[in-house]
């Protein structure tokens, strides 16, 4: 490998009727920040390309490069304007191969050019197809539902990799994700084999990124930009799936509507229904929605139907696995505190933890913490909102 072919980052963008949305423009920020400092450690000048496939797209590029795009490659055509996997498969496969488009971005880094050296996708239920289908047609790995990025040059000692030898290996993305328990770091790494007996390189790096982690940059419209237009080679069998009707399906539930929400998590385990039934009882009081952390998605309790169906629902979820929200008044019951969780409620404006464990995280994160099974303090707090609700209503 020279360090020719392998060059700048490239970010698939998403969007809806022409409308980015958030998860976008967040990854953006984040690629103009590490290729900003990427480019000052290593005194090069490699680029942030945003990649847009669409219909009527052209004012998206140009929106683009003042939210931090150096460059902008679109495809437009009618055929691309809803998201089909095969057919957003095969045209970002060519673009991210394409020396032509390489040379448009960087006659210096052109020659030599054969893929990115990273590549961002969103994390959400496009992308995460998106992106694993599109790292095979590159033949390099993935790292999925990351929210921690970092560029640097490490040693590694592996027997697969490097055949047990101490090897360096430079301008590597560490790809951070928490682990399922919340608290902990899981770091990931796409690595060349460096073992002369299976050598191969596996470029781009890649990683699909959770919505919510990173911050957009502000709107700068003095930004310029090249923004260069992709014709792709499309043949019969790539349309071969068609969209006959398409309806956009919201989320059922409208956090948004809401100045109060409840959440419980894995706390709810001694008596499963029970507290449930008593969250419901305390949402009503507060006129509040309910929410969920991530395990209890997983149905990991023996329910009702009626139970399960309602509150057991990725819907429900809240954090970087679901939906950040920002409620006047935020209830955690049963909630440790893992970092996806505190993440979806930073925005809150006050937020009250119900746990037994003084020791939990969530107590460094709330504005009240309340010491308690929930089985003992949900009853009390219910009596008293009942008892101030006519002092209140006069």
């Amino acid at each position: 490998m020279t360090e020719g072919d392998y060059r700048h980052l490239y970010v698939v963008m998403e969007h809806e009727e022409g409308k980015l949305i958030p998860v976008s423009l967040e990854m953006l920020g984040e690629a103009r920040r590490l290729m900003d400092n990427f480019n000052k450690k290593y005194s090069s000048e490699e680029k942030v390309v945003a990649i847009v496939l669409g219909h009527n797209v052209r004012k998206i590029c140009e929106e683009l490069i003042h939210y931090g795009a150096d460059d902008v490659i679109y495809a437009d055509s009618p055929e691309l304007e809803y998201v089909r996997n095969l057919t957003y498969t095969k045209v970002i496969g060519q673009i991210a191969r394409d020396k032509d488009l390489a040379r448009k971005v960087s006659e210096e880094y052109s020659k030599k050019f054969k893929k990115p050296r990273y590549m961002f996708f969103a994390a959400d239920s496009v992308g995460r197809h998106l992106s694993s289908t599109v790292l095979v047609e590159l033949e390099s790995g993935l790292a999925s539902d990351i929210n921690k990025l970092v560029v640097d040059d490490i040693e590694v000692t592996h027997q697969h990799k490097t055949n047990g030898k101490a090897t360096k290996y430079n301008k590597i993305l560490e790809m951070y994700r928490p682990d399922f328990s919340g608290f902990l770091w899981t770091l990931i790494l796409c690595l060349d084999n460096k073992n002369p007996s299976i050598e191969r390189e596996y470029h781009p790096q890649a990683c699909s990124i959770i919505p919510g982690v990173f911050e957009p940059l502000e709107y700068d419209a003095s930004r310029k930009g090249e923004i260069i237009e992709y014709h792709p080679k499309l043949e019969p069998q790539d349309l071969k799936v068609k969209i006959l009707s398409r309806n956009i399906v919201k989320s059922e539930i409208d956090f948004g509507r809401y100045k109060v929400i409840v959440s419980f998590g894995r706390g709810i385990k001694e008596s499963p229904e029970e507290n449930i039934k008593l969250i419901e009882e305390l949402a009503k009081e507060l006129d509040a929605a309910i929410g969920v952390s991530l395990p209890i998605s997983k149905k990991p309790y023996s329910v009702t139907e009626r139970i399960k169906s309602t509150y057991m629902i990725p819907d429900r979820v809240i954090g970087t696995s679901g939906r950040k929200v920002a409620p006047l008044l935020y209830v955690a019951v049963g909630i440790s505190g893992a970092m996806q969780h505190i993440a979806g409620i930073k925005e809150s404006d006050v937020v009250v933890a119900i746990n037994p464990d003084e020791n939990a995280p969530i107590k460094d994160e709330c504005d009240v913490f309340i010491k308690g099974r929930m089985e003992d303090v949900i009853p009390k707090l219910i009596e008293e909102l009942r008892r101030q609700q006519p002092k209140i209503r006069a």
